[in-house]
């Protein structure tokens, strides 16, 4: 398939660049590969949709203020986005300066805060933090900013350090949210544990490549930016379980369902800690995932690709059209959609 293929026409009025005042109060756009139909509801319509001994899967990863702002040792001024937190004193980073880094030079963040350029791995930098007193990790929450997607087209606010959040982030490592789980608040959850639906949670730390554009025209020749993940042997028990039961596989988010996908590739689950490079587009056949809790997601994304592949290229399609004429919010802070595996496609 081209990269054409996963267009489509998006006001820009749409995109949610403020979150709603209630995280449960967005509404739902709702697949169902059983009745072939798409209807609008709420998000608290999600209760009626999971069915008890379902198990519902979350991503429990916590994002870090990844963006942070310094200058070289000539003056110059960089902007510097955590890619991933390779140890307590090294980051791979992109960095956006007027010319490349050289090695071994030092970005300055504060007058005792610095770091060092030591490696370049394509397009990011592995950056040093030598400084005996703190880990990089503390000195980045101390001084970083929440890194708000580029499409909201505005600085993070104090409110963004809890509504860019999910309510069960654990786990500190990510640069961008899981936002598909934005939607659940503890009200919510209480209500799904009274029903006896089952959560479990693993952990997928999102880059920076999230973000990242797909620049080819066949689809099959982007390469995804690898990502870290930990998938724990009682998920895979569980899942396993419900499976067994004869109950569904629920993922909350595309990471959750890569994670799982991931984790399902010898064709039962299994444990996984490490990184994944997988790229889902139509014709992936899933192992794991029966149905999925997503985001309305950018044109010509590999976001896009992977739940065109879920609930089927048409139906999807039909649906993003479905979301603009009835003015859905798009995007991080925006509405939801609910998919059930698509049958055939």
């Amino acid at each position: 398939m081209q990269l054409s293929d996963f267009n489509f026409d998006l006001p820009p009025e749409l995109i949610a660049r403020y979150p709603l005042e209630k995280r449960s109060a967005s509404r739902l756009i709702c697949l169902e590969s059983r009745s072939n139909s798409i209807c609008h509801r709420y998000f608290p319509a999600i209760l009626e949709l999971i069915e008890e001994g379902d198990l519902l899967v979350f991503n429990d990863t916590r994002v870090i203020p990844a963006r942070l702002r310094g200058r070289k040792s000539t003056g110059g001024e960089v902007e510097i986005l955590v890619e991933r937190i390779l140890d307590e004193k090294r980051i791979l980073a992109q960095v956006r300066s007027s010319k490349p880094l050289r090695l071994g030079s030092y970005l300055s963040l504060t007058n005792y805060q610095f770091l060092e350029v030591t490696d370049r791995q394509n397009q990011f930098y592995e950056l040093r933090y030598n400084n005996e007193r703190e880990s990089i990790l503390e000195m980045i929450e101390s001084i970083g900013q929440i890194p708000l997607p580029p499409y909201m087209q505005r600085s993070a606010e104090e409110e963004d350090r809890e509504r860019y959040q999910t309510v069960y982030a654990r786990h500190k490592g990510s640069v961008a949210a899981p936002t598909a789980g934005l939607h659940f608040d503890q009200d919510l959850l209480r209500h799904l544990q009274d029903k006896k639906i089952e959560m479990g949670y693993l952990t997928l730390h999102i880059g920076a490549g999230t973000f990242a554009p797909v620049r080819v025209n066949q689809i099959q020749e982007h390469v995804m930016h690898p990502e870290y993940l930990e998938v724990s042997p009682e998920l895979c028990a569980n899942i396993l379980a419900a499976k067994a039961r004869g109950k569904r596989v629920i993922a909350v988010g595309t990471t959750s369902l890569r994670a799982l996908e991931t984790a399902m590739q010898s064709g039962t689950a299994q444990p996984y800690r490490g990184e994944t490079s997988i790229f889902i587009y139509p014709g992936y056949q899933f192992r794991c995932v029966d149905a999925l809790i997503t985001n309305l997601h950018l044109p010509r994304s590999t976001l896009l690709m992977l739940v065109c592949a879920f609930g089927g290229y048409a139906k999807v399609m039909q649906a993003y059209q479905d979301a603009v004429r009835h003015a859905y919010r798009f995007y991080s802070y925006g509405d939801a959609m609910w998919i059930e595996k698509a049958e055939s496609f």
